[in-house]
């Protein structure tokens, strides 16, 4: 079992005690989001295995440049291997999830040329245990149930994946998966059993096109990859789980993001992954599926809904947030009580977005002169209107807050506003004014 080093937060410990926690965890591999040289020095004093990674934004010259390439292995590899036992090179993260703008779908052409060159590069500084991948998130394949349906998306198929495909395929590479049960059940909690979600195998489901009976929902999410890449043509190509996880907790409007969950999930997963002889799939029994759960930390700067920020096997000053093993040595019956879900089902009624009581005063003020930027969103906070009073900042960004995310929230908007405010079913309106809300 490997971790997700990620580190988006201003209060994470230092990466000398990270490392020292990820050895203490005795977690076999470690994959960061980067190739951070001082991590990279850390983790040579250990026996983990590392996952580097070339960013999102460096693809377009590795994959235009050999000299690029050449140089990115020369800075990001050559100085730290084999003392550190970097065993994946991961290029871009979830590249094909982008592509809102011109410049997204550029960077899906420059990915499969950018992995050919790092690996070209490898090749001629003689390194040839250091496999070469990209992660993609599911929405790569359009159906996953059942199984037996998975296909890659029509917009990327032809052009991106097949060269994918057969670039791992003449490697002997990975297709890197991250793989979140959480999300698909938590859209869908009334169709699809929380009991098949967290492995606990109350459930089962069997394809009517193959027979394979499923058990937990991750397997049915991994096949159908599977099935789609044998659609192409391609049977044989491993897979390795790049994130994984359930969130330890949410908004309220995120059903079933608490701790009890989260430990349930991961526990179950470990105990599924570390078993002899491997589980494997239904449409692959037997074989080994290398798996990184996300993550290390709790990281409070990820944007988006709450539980961007809770996926978290420990808390930002190093405690764990519950109790697990990696190694799945230790008794499940050792662990101590987790606290009841209250969660489970999804909150019904009536939601606003209000500022955290500790928030900066100046940084709400800028978040508030942003909120209004839309037309006619704070004409009521002007003098002499319904909300003006008390004319308070923190009162202001408040209302505007509840307006901002109850007039976009369907078309994405969270209410986060870089941590600056919060959800409650506490209704802040007082006499005349007020705030809109969402009614879920």
């Amino acid at each position: 079992m490997g971790i997700n080093y990620g580190r988006v937060g201003n209060n994470l410990p230092s990466p000398s005690q990270s490392v020292e926690r990820i050895q203490l965890m005795r977690a076999r591999r470690v994959k960061l989001y980067d190739a951070d040289p001082e991590i990279l020095k850390l983790l040579s004093r250990t026996q983990v295995q590392v996952s580097i990674m070339v960013q999102n934004q460096e693809i377009p010259g590795v994959a235009s440049s050999q000299a690029l390439a050449d140089k990115w292995v020369r800075n990001n590899v050559l100085p730290y291997y084999p003392r550190t036992m970097i065993r994946f090179i991961l290029v871009g993260n979830e590249v094909l999830s982008y592509n809102s703008t011109d410049r997204d779908r550029q960077l899906w052409g420059d990915l499969v040329p950018a992995m050919r060159r790092i690996k070209s590069s490898l090749r001629s500084n003689r390194i040839r245990n250091i496999k070469v991948g990209t992660p993609m998130a599911m929405d790569v394949v359009e159906s996953t149930f059942p199984p037996s349906s998975g296909r890659f998306r029509s917009d990327v198929a032809e052009s991106v994946i097949m060269p994918l495909v057969r670039f791992l395929n003449s490697t002997r590479s990975y297709f890197f998966l991250d793989v979140y049960p959480y999300f698909p059940w938590s859209r869908n909690p009334g169709d699809i059993s929380l009991d098949f979600a967290l492995f606990r195998g109350n459930f089962n489901y069997t394809d009517p096109a193959t027979g394979l009976t499923y058990t937990n929902l991750l397997d049915q999410m991994l096949d159908s990859l599977i099935f789609a890449m044998e659609r192409r043509g391609y049977s044989n190509v491993p897979l390795l789980i790049a994130e994984t996880g359930w969130p330890n907790s949410g908004d309220i409007d995120e059903p079933g993001a608490n701790i009890n969950n989260a430990a349930t999930y991961n526990r179950n997963l470990i105990k599924k992954m570390m078993a002899e002889p491997p589980a494997g799939t239904p449409a692959r029994p037997g074989v080994v599926i290398p798996t990184f759960i996300f993550s290390l930390y709790d990281e409070n700067q990820k944007a988006g809904p709450g539980t961007e920020r809770h996926w978290g096997l420990l808390h930002a000053n190093g405690d764990a947030v519950y109790e697990i093993d990696l190694t799945e040595k230790r008794p499940a019956s050792t662990y101590g009580p987790l606290p009841l879900p209250t969660n489970n089902r999804p909150y019904k009624g009536k939601l606003w977005c209000v500022a955290r009581i500790d928030a900066n005063v100046t940084d709400l003020g800028s978040a508030l002169s942003s909120a209004c930027r839309v037309n006619g969103m704070c004409d009521i906070l002007m003098p002499g209107r319904e909300c003006h009073e008390p004319a308070s900042t923190f009162r202001h960004a408040s209302y505007a807050f509840s307006a901002y995310w109850a007039r976009f929230r369907s078309r994405g908007a969270t209410c986060y506003f870089d941590g600056l405010a919060e959800q409650t079913v506490g209704d802040p309106s007082r006499g005349s004014c007020k705030f809109p809300s969402v009614t879920l």
